[in-house]
């Protein structure tokens, strides 16, 4: 693998940055990171897509240096894949090894930037990204796992590192400039007309979650403002998912929900849970207002990968962001959009009269309290024994994949005044009639295959053939409907 040759150029890192950009726009939902590899698409009928504000952008890249070292960094990318394909199955100290001394490499380069030294934060993710190429993962799923989880760590930090050495950030974390042009008329027109029946829903659910949003954004010194951005990302729904798997009231693709602390398991996906992703969203935000410094160009980030707009950023003829709409029309269509529809929204909210909009009284934030239960339960005879609606239990605990509590401490919401009770009841309540079976039934989708469906269900893929009395050679249908072994949490 190549080393670190010059100031500017860090070699083996761009076929990361080949992944994140030449994927382009995702939507919110992404194999890698739907906000960072431009992997990002709403889950609403998003016929387009909303960046959330202003143009006080003022985050510009040194024309001499910054201009022409991400010039030559992304035209290296095209000899790339020579270096990878020559360092692949040169590894020499085991698989599992030189994916831990890649992430002690990562550590590493991570006190260098803290401590102020680039060049050798580079050289340590250079020397990291060549053992993880080099790693033959052997179609093992977990091997497979870690050495992605890597490949976009180490691609993340290196466009990190590389941004803040030729931006300047400039706009403030308070400052969401209100301007009015033909881009934000279009999308007010839209709402008006043919969407004008979901942005009364959506405003209508907003009432559920805004004022802990908004608690939450004023706590992080952010814009109450962007407590808007789940209306065009989701349309306030909790359970809103997109074409590219993104999930929740702010969109993550699961590899990104990682990143940022919200866990997947077979029984929870936190992605659904509107006070953890709203802290995930914020911390993301807060990176890519590190990186651009004005909420326009973070927004377009947000929406499909800062890796996109840096490339968009390279292709203009001045070669730096002055201005966020000298950036509009090289962004893709639904990234482009975005932050007009953002602003179209604050528009309409500000005074919805000019615009002919009538809105429905928001809904109220329902009231719970917390108890912790030790074991599985299902939420339909929790309610049953609370004498609430199966529905109410649901929306209090949304992050429920299967609305059955994880076989470990887990915090259960009910209906306020409810607590005594539910902690009464749970000795008395039965196990569901899955569990006593072993199993849970698994509708197969388009893409998946035993070994995803071993390492999502956290089983064996012998264990799935067995229950289901399957050959080793059978290849599965879309829509079949499998039984899987209960093997983990």
């Amino acid at each position: 693998m190549p080393k670190f040759v010059t100031r500017y150029f860090f070699s083996a890192f761009t076929i990361s940055l080949f992944i994140v950009l030449a994927t382009g726009c995702y939507s919110p939902n992404v194999s890698i990171a739907r906000k960072i590899d431009g992997e990002r698409d709403s889950a609403i009928p998003r016929t387009i897509p909303v960046d959330a504000d202003v143009l006080s952008t003022k985050s510009v890249f040194r024309e001499e240096e910054g201009a022409g070292a991400m010039q030559e960094a992304v035209s290296s990318i095209e000899n790339v894949e020579n270096d990878e394909a020559s360092s692949t199955g040169k590894n020499e100290i085991g698989e599992q090894s030189s994916l831990e001394a890649a992430m002690d490499l990562t550590e590493t380069a991570d006190e260098y930037w803290v401590d102020g030294d680039v060049e050798k934060s580079l050289e340590a993710l250079d020397q990291a990204y060549g053992l993880i190429v080099g790693v033959d993962s052997g179609g093992d799923p977990e091997l497979i796992r870690q050495k992605e989880d890597l490949r976009y760590a180490i691609s993340k930090k290196v466009i990190q590192i590389y941004a803040s050495r030729y931006t300047a950030a400039k706009g403030s974390h308070k400052a969401i400039p209100r301007i009015m042009n033909k881009y934000i008329k279009r999308e007010i027109e839209l709402f008006k007309n043919k969407e004008r029946r979901f942005f009364n829903d959506a405003y209508k659910r907003s009432g559920r979650f805004r004022a802990d949003i908004v608690k939450a954004l004023k706590e992080a010194g952010l814009p109450e403002e962007l407590s808007w951005l789940p209306l065009i990302e989701s349309g306030f729904k909790v359970k809103a998912l997109s074409r590219a798997r993104a999930l929740g009231l702010w969109q993550f693709i699961p590899s990104t929900g990682y990143k940022f602390g919200l866990k997947r398991t077979n029984w929870i996906d936190e992605r659904m849970d509107p006070e953890k992703s709203t802290a995930a969203a914020i911390a993301y935000l807060k990176e890519l207002h590190a990186i651009f410094g004005d909420w326009a160009t973070v927004l377009a980030a947000y929406n499909c990968g800062e890796g996109t707009v840096l490339r968009a950023i390279r292709r203009q003829k001045i070669g730096y962001l002055d201005n966020f709409w000298d950036l509009y029309e090289r962004l893709p269509s639904e990234t482009a959009r975005y932050y007009p529809r953002f602003l179209a929204v604050l528009a309409i909210l500000k005074d919805p009269a000019r615009y002919d909009m009538v809105l429905e009284n928001a809904d109220t934030s329902p009231e719970f309290e917390a108890v912790t239960v030790q074991r599985q339960f299902h939420l339909k005879t929790i309610a049953e024994k609370l004498a609430v609606s199966f529905e109410e239990m649901t929306a209090l605990n949304p992050e429920l994949r299967r609305q059955i509590t994880p076989a470990a401490p887990y915090s259960l919401k009910v209906p306020a005044g409810k607590g005594r009770i539910a902690l009464e009841s749970l000795d008395k309540l039965q196990a569901p009639s899955f569990l006593k079976k072993g199993y849970v039934f698994h509708r197969v989708r388009r893409g998946e295959n035993l070994s995803l469906l071993a390492l999502r269900y956290r089983t064996s893929i012998s264990a799935i053939e067995d229950l289901n009395k399957l050959r080793r050679t059978y290849v599965l249908q879309v829509g079949q409907k499998l039984k899987i072994p209960q093997m983990g949490t």
